[in-house]
């Protein structure tokens, strides 16, 4: 089917050229979304006649996404969700939540905007927000558990180290445990044994009395 494009559409053409596309997508995509027209006789002329106009708005569309992308190209945005101990999500993030934590932040953006595949996973994931067809901005999505994970993660430790470090913490506490259970005991058997010499003496100095008052006596 060929359609005659109102703007550009990446990977197929510029504004007013006509192009070859499947029927399902020029239907489905193309058309509804006002992108292109059936390259009809008609529609040819009506475009030829509107494409100044067109032209105009294209570029004033365009220097909004511009002055847009220049202040949301690098953002980072925090999306808190629970996730099981090795940093998979009990479900995950998509182009809505993608949109809604940009909006959030004071930016706007639509999901339809948004080029993202489902995240399943804790961590920084970078995404393309399409602001115009020919301005887009990339956006850093912090998928984390809390506030203080994300923060860490902004700081640049993966799930992964952070994990490793909470085992490391975990295990030099029980060794603390130990240490101190083993001093403990090791105190005790000092004290048991200064007992057991003083038990000893005591015993050698009352033999030694027993054996000067016999003497005596003799």
């Amino acid at each position: 089917m060929q359609v005659i494009l109102l703007e550009r559409v990446a990977k197929l053409g510029q504004m007013g050229e006509v192009v070859d596309v499947k029927p399902g997508y020029a239907r489905n995509f193309l058309l509804p979304q006002g992108k292109a027209l059936s390259a009809s006789k008609a529609n040819i002329e009506a475009f030829e006649q509107q494409k100044a106009q067109l032209e105009a708005r294209n570029l004033e569309t365009k220097k909004e996404a511009e002055a847009l992308a220049e202040k949301l190209d690098g953002q980072q945005f925090i999306v808190i969700r629970s996730a099981s101990d090795s940093g998979s999500l009990y479900g995950s993030v998509t182009t809505r939540d993608a949109a809604e934590a940009a909006t959030e932040a004071g930016f706007s953006v639509d999901r339809k905007q948004v080029v993202l595949a489902p995240i399943k996973d804790l961590g920084l994931h970078s995404v393309q927000i399409i602001l115009h067809p020919e301005v887009d901005a990339t956006i850093e999505l912090n998928v984390a558990r809390s506030p203080e994970e994300a923060e860490l993660q902004a700081s640049g430790k993966s799930i992964q180290e952070l994990a490793a470090e909470e085992e490391a913490a975990a295990d030099f506490e029980i060794q603390e445990l130990f240490d101190d259970i083993g001093a403990a005991a090791s105190d005790d058997e000092d004290l048991a044994e200064a007992a057991g010499v003083a038990t000893d003496d005591a015993g050698d100095e009352a033999a030694s009395g027993d054996q000067e008052d016999t003497a005596g006596k003799a």
